[in-house]
């Protein structure tokens, strides 16, 4: 198997293999790792919800949206939520007072790079790919799950608080920790932005803002909103690292027009992947994700459905938007020639879309390619029914991008 192949665990695709002194089991299609004394990796029990990130008014809109449809077994994280929600929404005007006029005035000098592509495609290999060069920078997992004052808190909580995080993602086995690459999608869910993510919280209700992928249904005053909170977010990240930003979020697939509207010179790289292995990845995902994060116990009903029908929306919207979009600045690669020769790949897009000399890349991402050698995929398993199922709803992406 390819060196990529094999580390696209560690990028968000797949169980890893066991270090030294640890078993291997699958339950619920999910490989879980085993220290020798029996217990979990992931320290579950440890990982507080996303929502504790919100401050007050965040916290408060995504409970009148939710209709305040707690669980009872999830009933606790009521008054925990709010008093951490109390907490952050002080910090935050703690923020402003010392860093606010010095956010207002910083700039994005340099045109972002965004990483588009469904969950589950490769976006986010394909970010841990690019971070690698010294002339990029990005949004961390702490600055994504506390985005309202981690200027102010982050050097503490990364010294002395990584025993809140799990060790691995639970939905892929993936390390976890503050200074990896995050998508900032939650930042803006936890910041009050509209957001597909905060149907995560009450997922049995359907789509809490369902304008929140195209943000073309929302209204101008809160589509100004939600302008003025994205760029002030990526402002706060940059605050004293004039680096270029590469932004992954799969919801960016479906906002091309509001995206150039904000960086006309921005770079666009749409990855694609095997269909069949995004179905039963993606039908993963958000099951871990709902049993993980949702403030009421789910019952995935119509799940299947909104993937099907989601998927196609994003591959028509890119479709019907790329074209705003000056054809140097935009790059298209499937997964499986990125994990075939990243090198050669990855040469490609810097010089198709003029990022500069790849040299300065390359000694890092040799680097990073050998230290997660050691890692190797799952492989997903598909009844013939559901495979007729997958090529019923999606036979035109299969056929367009050869997957057939």
């Amino acid at each position: 198997m390819d060196i990529l192949g094999r580390i696209a665990a560690r990028a968000g695709f797949a169980g890893a293999v066991s270090p030294p002194g640890r078993a291997r089991i699958r339950l619920d299609n999910r490989e879980f790792h085993m220290d020798p004394a029996g217990k979990p990796s992931s320290q579950q029990k440890w990982s507080p919800r996303i929502w504790v990130g919100c401050d007050l008014f965040a916290w408060l809109r995504l409970l009148w949206d939710g209709r305040f449809q707690f669980g009872w077994r999830q009933s606790r994280l009521l008054p925990i939520g709010t008093v951490f929600a109390t907490m952050h929404t002080f910090l935050r005007y703690a923020q402003e007072g010392l860093y606010g006029a010095r956010i207002r005035e910083s700039r994005i000098n340099h045109p972002p790079v965004f990483i588009l592509g469904h969950w589950r495609s490769g976006t986010t290999l394909l970010h841990e790919l690019l971070v690698q060069d010294p002339r990029h920078t990005f949004p961390n997992t702490y600055q994504c799950f506390d985005p309202c004052h981690f200027l102010l808190t982050e050097r503490l909580v990364r010294k002395y608080c990584n025993w809140i995080l799990p060790s691995r993602r639970i939905m892929d086995n993936m390390p976890v920790g503050w200074e990896r690459p995050q998508e900032e999608e939650f930042a803006l869910a936890l910041l009050g932005a509209p957001s597909p993510y905060r149907t995560i919280a009450f997922p049995n209700l359907g789509p809490l803002d369902p304008e929140a992928l195209d943000l073309d249904g929302l209204s101008l005053q809160r589509r100004a909103a939600w302008k003025r909170t994205f760029v002030r977010f990526l402002k706060t990240v940059t605050l004293g690292d004039d680096r270029r930003l590469i932004l992954k979020s799969p919801p960016h697939t479906c906002r091309i027009p509001t995206l150039v509207e904000l960086f006309p010179d921005a770079r666009f790289v749409h990855i694609v992947r095997d269909p069949y292995v995004v179905y039963a990845s993606t039908m993963n995902l958000w099951k871990t994700l709902n049993r993980s994060q949702a403030l009421h116990t789910p019952t995935e009903a119509g799940l299947e459905e909104r993937v099907f029908v989601t998927f196609n929306h994003f591959h028509e919207r890119v479709a019907t938007t790329r074209g705003l979009v000056r054809p140097d600045r935009f790059h298209e690669i499937r997964y499986e020639d990125l994990t075939k020769d990243p090198v050669c790949e990855l040469r490609r897009m810097y010089s198709e879309l003029d990022l500069g000399d790849f040299e300065c890349l390359r000694p890092n991402l040799e680097r990073y390619l050998a230290e997660n050698a050691r890692y190797e995929g799952n492989r997903w398993q598909l009844s013939d029914a559901q495979r007729a199922e997958i090529r019923r709803h999606w036979g035109e992406v299969i056929q367009k991008y050869g997957y057939e």
